[in-house]
């Protein structure tokens, strides 16, 4: 039930952030109550316009950059902790 309803609001979130980046725009027409008598009303009309997007590649030459290794001896700083000998906790 949960998963229903965080799936409804996800839906509900990204209709309303396409409709404010405008790649989504709903035209509509009222619709009309059935008369009393046995004749049905009509129901509303959505025209959807949505916007489109097109994916593609093309060739192009760009500069790439060479990278290389080599080994060098340099000098690191080393660490090195001596403990006092009385102070030792384990046994």
């Amino acid at each position: 039930m949960r998963a229903l309803l965080i799936l409804i609001g996800l839906a509900a979130l990204v209709v309303v952030g396409l409709m404010s980046v405008g790649l989504l725009k709903l035209n509509t027409t009222p619709g009309s109550l059935p008369s009393v008598a046995v004749q049905g009303g009509n129901a509303p009309t959505v025209k959807a316009d949505m916007a489109t997007l097109s994916v593609g590649t093309e060739n192009k030459t760009v500069d790439v950059p060479t990278v290389g290794t080599t080994q060098k001896t340099i000098t690191v700083p080393t660490v090195q902790l001596n403990r006092p000998e009385g102070n030792s906790t384990a046994q």
